[in-house]
């Protein structure tokens, strides 16, 4: 089996460059299935039925989300017509939406489960539980983890704890890639993060002006989302009949000048 794990999809820019650079990724690696995060895929911050259905159009099989996941509110009453669009499977469980789903294709069936870590970031659940209970029922072919988590250090713990539970665990949230895909000891595929969807000369995907602004004077100068030419990082991953990873390899691609 094979899958493409694209990183978060930020803003506009974002968007096109997965419109632009998907078809460039299907010819070359010929995925099996398609999976991105996008909670920021709305103008940087959370995501709307607009967006959700433009990225499911352009060839995305599952959107996953994260602590902005419902930042646009139009969305709350939304969420539940997309069966394939994931929000933290660890929020309190009256949250709109789901964290996992499953899809069948060319012969396999592909679990995807979405948490997010407890670090720095708004309090949830165990995602580390959530993973206990869900390894041992979940049936399908492969079972792949988004893990949307602030620390690295939570990143990697959680990754050594679903090693062999899972099929992958990529990382995600913190939008610059890592250089530390690997194959764990019990046949788990793991990145720290995948890095995003968004502008190049940006300050993950935001416009570095305003951002040198907001660090610079600690002023709360607006949010604006970076433009110019765009990136798409992602991770390309084999998976045997087994359920076990035998490879992973990031990638970056630009848009054409």
């Amino acid at each position: 089996m094979k899958i493409i794990f694209i990183g978060d999809i930020f803003g506009q820019p974002g968007r096109r460059a997965v419109k632009s650079i998907l078809p460039e990724i299907k010819e070359k690696f010929a995925p099996d299935f398609i999976i991105a995060n996008g909670e920021n895929a709305a103008h940087g911050a959370g995501i709307t039925p607009k967006t959700a259905e433009e990225i499911f159009s352009s060839g995305i099989d599952v959107i996953t989300g994260g602590n902005h996941s419902f930042d646009k509110r139009v969305m709350w009453e939304e969420w539940d017509k997309f069966p394939d669009l994931l929000r933290p499977l660890n929020f309190p469980e009256q949250v709109p939406g789901k964290g996992i789903t499953k899809i069948e294709k060319n012969g396999f069936t592909l679990a995807v489960v979405n948490l997010q870590g407890r670090v720095s970031l708004p309090p949830t659940s165990s995602p580390f539980e959530a993973i206990d209970k869900l390894s041992h029922t979940i049936k399908a072919d492969a079972l792949i983890v988004d893990f949307h988590a602030e620390a690295t250090s939570e990143k990697i713990a959680f990754g050594y704890y679903a090693d062999g539970k899972v099929s992958a665990v990529i990382g995600t949230h913190t939008h610059v890639q890592t250089n530390d895909a690997k194959i764990l000891e019990n046949g788990t595929a793991y990145i720290t993060d995948v890095g995003m969807c968004g502008a190049i000369n940006s300050v993950i995907g935001l416009d570095r002006e305003i951002a040198l602004k907001r660090f610079i004077t600690l002023l709360p100068y607006g949010f604006k989302v970076g433009e110019g030419r765009a990136k798409c990082d992602f991770v390309y991953i084999e998976i045997n009949k087994n359920g076990k990873a035998e490879k992973i390899e990031p990638h970056t691609i630009a848009e054409k000048d």
